[in-house]
């Protein structure tokens, strides 16, 4: 007689798919799987990408590397044989769920069947309804609040507790919560129908409410509605108030500086501007001037030559004059008096001497005009050679002043500018950020306050959402029996708390430990819920995925919970090698796992290096590799 196979189902592969780019894959198989290696090389990235393709509403981070890439693949297959691939496109929206495992993106003729994100009551086309029908927990039930009003469950309930990120598996609060204090009953009666596999379907809702009651709860619901919405807005935030702050006051003080230089440089920049301008006015000035003198020298020269003309004419009389004197008495060659009829004492137009007495007072006037004229062009012509060796200087400390501010000056004017505007920016975020978390603040002080006033106890729905005290002491037991396993110190004193939801292990909250404990103790508690939920055979998916678990051998949190000197990662490990391949754990993790789970055919090492190894999650870019400067994976 066969055994029937549990309800749940296990990953086979993730894919990143894009026209121009290589497959990213990883595959996955039954019982233990360990992605390990180097940082930043797209491990934490693929617990993201899963979680994710389950669901998720959060949009993958955008890394470099997945550039290129337009859609994702996820290949799951029911235990009880049957498989399916879910495909998503990288940017978020509904999914398309096709028959069988693609590992490449299949051809749009292939049939396949639309799933909303979102679950919903009223229509099982969504991706929710789809993965709870594997897990046999269809139509199933939660508790919402202390009214008995119920939530039909939907998958992301149950992911939460079996996908541990990084992030969530050092948290100082119970496995069972996400900070949402409003989902706190839902998750308190999901662990509780894991544990039972009954669900809260048999509520009957309180109807009777007075209208004091009823204006209460509109007011507590609208209160619990904006803080939804609050909440989702402060998912996409990594920083708390407090490292808000300290950012707010880091940037107000780049701000100040960059302020203090964009002033300095600003007024630098009007300096060299202003006597940018007044070397253009002076060279400007000169080449009019030089323009003016050289036109003075050619009518100066025309001048010249006119002064030269006319003492050459004047010389010409003086000369004719003087040899009519030499010849003697002769005919006048004026009127051609005889001698003896010539009136020296008389004027008239034939007096030689005289004529040459007025050329010779001419050409002495005209050479003292000629000296003055040598005089000017003299001056005018040390004044343009002045102006010509002038001018280049001017023009090369102009030049020197165009490329001191083309190339410094204004590049880092403008480099100030943009830091100091991008600083801006970011300032106007974190306050957004800041007012985010002080509006979220305001609001939970309200709905506290009106909480206090309901009739009804305010831990009414968390303990009716409990599940029963012999119910988590065997959960508890579990667990006990995993941490003894693992060696892990005073394992023999663990129990769980109704009051924390947690563990307490001897006599201390889980959550009081130091991260590296909460981490390994989140395993154990996500473990013991899948082992649990087998040996009672109730409903759960049959795959857990943990991010860090064995944070503490990277990052101790002092020498009393330091245990890199103990066996615990190795019997960890061993534990995880040893559980049915009906139960699927997918670990990763930074270190390296002991040599024998190295050599398991699941066992993955990213390297970041080319010629070792897988590189990561991303294939090596060639083009980057053929430019020195290979991205991370």
């Amino acid at each position: 007689m066969t055994t029937a196979s549990p309800p749940g189902f296990r990953l086979r592969f993730l894919g990143f798919f894009g026209p121009q780019k290589p497959p990213a894959t990883a595959e996955f198989g039954p019982g233990l799987n360990v992605l390990y290696g180097s940082s930043d090389t797209g491990k934490s990235f693929i617990v993201e990408a899963i979680d994710f393709m389950l669901g998720g509403g959060q949009p993958l981070r955008d890394i470099p590397e997945r550039v290129g890439y337009d859609r994702i693949l996820l290949g799951i297959e029911a235990l009880s044989g049957a498989t399916y691939t879910i495909q998503r496109s990288i940017d978020g929206g509904g999914f398309r769920l096709y028959i069988g495992l693609h590992k490449t993106p299949p051809e749009e003729d292939v049939e396949s069947t639309a799933l909303d994100e979102k679950h919903s009551d009223r229509d099982d086309a969504n991706l929710s309804a789809f993965l709870l029908g594997l897990c046999n927990l269809s139509k199933k039930k939660v508790r919402r609040n202390s009214n008995n009003e119920t939530n039909n469950l939907s998958f992301r309930y149950i992911a939460r507790l079996i996908i541990v990120t990084e992030t969530e598996i050092i948290q100082q609060r119970s496995p069972l919560f996400d900070g949402n204090s409003i989902a706190n009953t839902s998750n308190l009666s999901t662990f509780k129908l894991l544990l039972t596999g009954t669900d809260d379907s048999a509520l009957v809702p309180n109807t009777k409410r007075e209208p004091e009651a009823l204006s209460r709860d509109a007011r507590l619901q609208l209160l619990d509605e904006l803080l939804v919405n609050q909440r989702e807005k402060l998912r996409e935030l990594t920083a708390t108030p407090k490292e808000l702050e300290e950012q707010l006051a880091k940037i107000d003080t780049s701000l100040n500086q960059h302020l203090a230089q964009v002033t300095t440089t600003e007024t630098e920049f009007q300096e060299v501007a202003g006597k940018r301008r007044d070397l253009r006015r002076k060279l400007e000035e000169s080449r009019e001037r030089r323009e003016e003198v050289a036109s003075l020298l050619e009518r100066f020269a025309l001048l010249h030559r006119h002064y030269a003309s006319d003492i050459e004419r004047l010389r010409a009389i003086e000369d004719g004059g003087t040899l009519f004197n030499v010849l003697g008495s002769g005919h006048c060659p004026l009127c051609g008096a005889a001698p003896e009829h010539h009136r020296s004492h008389e004027n008239c137009d034939g007096d030689i001497d005289g004529v040459v007495e007025a050329a010779r007072k001419e050409i002495d006037k005209i050479e003292v005009l000629r000296r003055e004229l040598a005089v000017t062009v003299g001056n005018l012509t040390s004044e343009g050679a002045k102006l010509d060796k002038r001018m280049p200087a001017i023009v090369k400390e102009l030049q020197g002043i165009a490329e001191s501010v083309e190339e410094l000056i204004s590049p880092k004017l403008s480099a100030l500018r943009k830091s100091y505007s991008e600083f801006a920016d970011k300032r106007a975020i974190v306050r957004e950020a800041l007012n985010l978390y002080a509006t979220l603040q305001d609001l939970e002080r309200r709905r506290e306050t009106l909480a206090r006033s309901q009739a009804t106890e305010p831990s009414t729905a968390a303990t009716n959402a409990d599940a029963s005290t012999a119910v988590t002491y065997e959960f508890a037991k579990t667990v006990k029996s995993i941490l003894v396993d693992w060696s892990f110190p005073q394992a023999e004193d663990v129990s769980f708390d109704n009051a924390s939801h947690d563990l307490v292990i001897a006599g201390k909250e889980r959550k009081a430990f130091g991260k590296g404990l909460r981490a390994i103790t989140h395993a154990a508690f996500t473990l013991g819920l899948l082992v649990f939920c087998r040996t009672k055979k109730t409903p759960h998916t049959g795959f857990v995925v943990l991010d860090s678990p064995l944070l503490a051998y990277r990052e101790p949190d002092g020498t009393e919970e330091d245990l890199s000197g103990t066996d615990l990662q190795v019997k960890f490990y061993s534990y995880l090698k040893g559980l049915p391949n009906e139960s699927q754990v997918i670990v990763v993790e930074n270190t390296d796992p002991p040599e024998d789970i190295k050599a398991l055919p699941q066992s993955v090492m990213f390297t970041k290096n080319p010629h070792h190894g897988r590189y990561g999650l991303f294939p090596l870019d060639q083009r980057s590799t053929d430019s020195s400067q290979p991205p991370t994976a």
